[in-house]
């Protein structure tokens, strides 16, 4: 489950991250149970069929692949596989899995497994839209031996490794049968440091460290997955969130700006509850504000500008996040060298009256509504914006109150997160307002922004669809020289800005949380992560 002007204050209670080289403490003390707020319940832990971040975080913790990306240096290390070989022509790789490594249930790990997680993803009644852009480029995967396993690639996409790598290896024994498996919402089967062994819907998922995992007597794992046990809890309410880490019912939790800089001032603030801003080199995510271009009301690209610009991001920034956020320039990190060189789109009234009368949009019976005649019936500019978050409803107060004087008619609805992503998957809202992780260092824009990725379950849930933005993806998926593919996705995300399929809001500078103090760390942040992998309870 994520985007200059700095405030000078730095709190008596919050950290600031050093610079130096983050390392694991391989004589981290083992044992104790961390509780870590997961800030929602998900839906469906289907290692498949899961599309939410909160899903994806639980599966982080018990599912594993081939390789993993270090924290610190983002090199690949061996996990499931203990090595590999790549071929000259870089279309087939070739992992050689441990011989020791099982799953959750004792069977052990093959070959077999590995393909048929693989296979499973293109299993038409598995609906795993949102996975498939990254392993289109494979063409096959076959088994050499029973613990040997051969991916061949298509062409040459530059995530090909990547995706061959970090595929989560499921047992097919268990997750074959595709129409019982679908119903295994609140267990998942993988082979991972940590096993779920409980899920109660409405109140936590309680994870176990796995006594038959491989790393346990793996020296280079040594000061990683120290705890016995993990609870995640769903909490989405921000202010009963804080109250229980006050009172030390949780280990970590994320903070939003607001909440770091007023609600978390004086004891137990400092003593037993430590929080931190800190600043690394992982991308950072975008909220966003969707429209959903099935309907008319958002098919002119006139009118989805003229929106952006009657969002007032800066009053925002300075109101709520104490200017500790860039504008969001698009749909990628403002400082990711893929980022093109263009201008966040500014809050200008005019400009956005100016562009809806180019499209047609006036107040010709003066009741403050704009009108304009579509598909030969007179519509006025009204709309719902749904949203799943209670803590970020103030941000579209005060977007309706500017929309109004413009005389456009926004409703809000909160919903509760299934509800919410029931819509999204059935394309059946106006406005959503959402966010995007940061991905990774080499993004590809293919299961957001691609036309092939506006279908039922895809991720392209606001049916965008451009066929330049198309070619250039395409083009750039599978062109080796990085010089070149960067050059390919600035454009790409420039096209993408231009057309503002949403109102883009804002790339966070630093990653805020907080944590008890009995905990131990070896940095308050990895280069590319905060790093709770690496974390342990004080003796």
């Amino acid at each position: 489950m994520k985007m200059k002007a700095l405030l000078a204050l730095i709190l008596s209670s919050a950290l600031v991250a050093p610079a130096m080289a983050a390392a694991p403490n391989a004589n981290a003390p083992k044992g104790g149970n961390f509780v870590l707020n997961l800030g929602g319940e998900p839906p469906t832990v289907h290692p498949i069929t899961a599309t939410d971040l909160y899903s994806q975080n639980v599966q982080l913790m018990v599912c594993e692949g081939m390789a993993k990306r270090n924290s610190e240096t983002y090199d690949w290390r061996p996990q499931l596989a203990e090595k590999w070989e790549i071929s000259k022509d870089n279309k087939v790789f070739t992992f050689h899995l441990r011989k020791n490594a099982v799953f959750h249930d004792g069977s052990p790990v093959t070959a077999e497994d590995v393909k048929f997680s693989f296979d499973a993803i293109f299993e038409p009644k598995y609906e795993a839209a949102h996975l498939r852009p990254y392993f289109e480029g494979i063409e096959k995967v076959e088994v050499i031996d029973t613990h040997t396993v051969k991916f061949t690639a298509k062409d040459l996409y530059f995530k090909n490794f990547e995706s061959a790598a970090t595929l989560n290896v499921i047992p097919k024994h268990v997750y074959g049968d595709v129409e019982k498996s679908k119903k295994m919402n609140r267990s998942i089967v993988c082979s991972g440091a940590y096993q779920m062994t409980k899920f109660d819907r409405g109140q936590m998922i309680q994870l176990k460290k796995f006594d038959k995992w491989w790393g346990n007597t793996a020296p280079e794992w040594k000061g990683m997955y120290n705890f016995d046990t993990i609870t995640l809890r769903f909490f989405k309410d921000e202010n009963a969130t804080l109250e229980r880490a006050k009172k030390g019912e949780l280990d970590y939790i994320d903070l939003r700006i607001e909440a770091f800089m007023k609600k978390t001032e004086g004891a137990p603030w400092g003593k037993t509850v430590i929080k931190h801003k800190v600043e690394n080199s992982s991308p950072k995510s975008y909220g966003f504000v969707g429209w959903n271009q099935r309907k008319d009301l958002f098919k002119d690209r006139d009118v989805r500008v003229a929106l952006a610009h009657l969002l007032n991001r800066e009053e925002m920034n300075k109101k709520f996040r104490y200017n500790m956020s860039d504008l969001a320039t698009g749909a990628i990190y403002v400082k990711s060298e893929y980022a093109p060189n263009i201008k966040a789109i500014e809050f200008n009234t005019k400009k956005a009256q100016e562009l809806l009368a180019k499209a047609g949009w006036t107040d010709k019976d003066k009741n403050g509504i704009l009108e304009k005649v579509v598909n030969g019936k007179p519509t006025e500019f009204k709309f719902t914006l749904i949203y799943p978050n209670k803590d970020t409803e103030k941000y579209w107060t005060m977007y309706r109150e500017d929309l109004k004087k413009a005389g456009i008619d926004m409703e809000l609805k909160y919903l509760e997160w299934n509800s919410f992503l029931k819509l999204l998957d059935e394309g059946n809202f106006d406005a959503v307002t959402l966010a995007w992780g940061g991905g990774t260092v080499d993004p590809d824009p293919k299961q957001i922004w691609h036309s092939a990725s506006a279908v039922a379950g895809g991720s392209n849930f606001i049916n965008y669809k451009n066929p330049e933005v198309d070619k250039l993806i395409d083009e750039a998926r599978v062109e080796p020289n990085k010089a070149k593919r960067v050059k390919l996705l600035k454009e790409v995300y420039k096209k993408i800005a231009e057309d503002a399929p949403y109102a883009f809001l804002f790339n966070d500078k630093f990653d805020f949380y907080a944590n008890s103090s009995r905990m131990g760390m070896p940095a308050e942040t990895f280069k590319y992560e905060i790093g709770t992998d690496y974390w342990w309870i004080k003796p």
